[in-house]
């Protein structure tokens, strides 16, 4: 499944890609692609004739914010109360989109979803699942294998989170100012569940996913099935220094491929090839040599080095 940094990087590429085009209309190839809340006719109709203000993200979700097109030459940035997300910035603390006077497009590509920026003359897909045409004869398609991602028109003047109700279940994100080693001691005190699996509770922190805890962990050599209230106030503040530079750094690299994985131009991430511990079972530790080793915690691949984790 693609985690922060995959879907930072998704987002930073359709923002170079998209914005101030003029949607012409488009194709629902599996209607269960569209949320409930509308049906896939009503769903081209309510996108047609308008323009991509800007996209956000916030924790894996992919927001764009629609203007009327011509309408829309607005200054980016200014339409919604999130701001540019990058590993320097502070996201905003909130867990929701003001509304827009043109409303907005929402999506989450859950475990293999892929938003690939081509032109209508690209061979469709085997697994393509929604096309949405721009001008220029250019289109934004969304390639799923797996069927379980979804995409949500949030009508004009409405806040997001009523439709993408998802997006109030979310924690902060890792960049913002909420996110305090003294938020994470307030959250982990005296929970009774191992920190691998808490670090997954995307109410919790939004976007952290298995590969970057396990990444997390190693980072700040705390063995993943030790218990939330066992830890120390020295190894939670290693974990969330951890967190912060190990997104860091996937950012940098385009995000993590192992198996889905795209960015909007169709190239894989590079995470992969640097990753300390991830998907790395029986290999040498890059640090201590010893045997990176594998279990199963709570139905999640958790990799870690037992010489460098305690």
């Amino acid at each position: 499944m693609p985690e922060l940094p995959e879907v930072e990087t998704i987002c930073r590429g359709l923002n170079q890609a998209t914005l101030d085009r003029e949607m012409l209309g488009g194709d629902v190839l599996l209607n269960s692609t569209i949320a409930r809340s509308i049906s896939a006719t009503d769903f081209l109709t309510k996108l047609k004739g308008k323009s991509i203000a800007r996209w956000y993200r916030r924790g894996k979700y992919l927001l764009a914010e629609l203007s009327q097109f011509p309408e829309g030459e607005r200054e980016k940035g200014k339409g919604g109360e999130f701001r540019a997300q990058t590993p320097s910035s502070s996201p905003l603390a909130s867990s929701f989109l003001l509304p827009s006077k043109a409303g907005w497009l929402g999506v989450h590509l859950r475990m293999t979803g892929q938003l690939l920026w081509v032109n209508r003359s690209e061979p469709l897909q085997k697994h393509a699942r929604v096309r949405l045409f721009f001008e220029g004869n250019q289109e934004l398609r969304f390639v799923d294998q797996r069927t379980f991602g979804q995409m949500w028109y949030v009508p004009a003047e409405t806040e997001v989170s009523s439709t993408v109700i998802g997006l109030k279940l979310l924690g902060p994100e890792p960049f913002s100012d909420e996110f305090t080693t003294e938020y994470l001691t307030r959250k982990l005190h005296r929970r009774a569940r191992p920190i691998k699996t808490a670090l997954l509770d995307q109410a919790l922190i939004a976007g952290l996913g298995n590969i970057y805890a396990d990444e997390t962990l190693f980072l700040s050599g705390v063995m993943p099935t030790t218990l939330c209230a066992d830890l120390t106030a020295e190894q939670i503040g290693r974990i969330h220094t951890a967190i912060i530079q190990v997104l860091q750094k996937a950012i940098a690299s385009g995000g993590t491929t192992f198996s889905n994985f795209l960015n909007v131009q169709g190239v894989n991430g590079n995470y992969g090839g640097v990753a300390w511990v991830y998907n790395r079972a029986g290999q040498p530790c890059r640090t201590c040599s010893a045997t990176i080793e594998r279990i199963k915690l709570a139905g999640r691949s958790t990799h870690f080095c037992p010489a460098c984790q305690q």
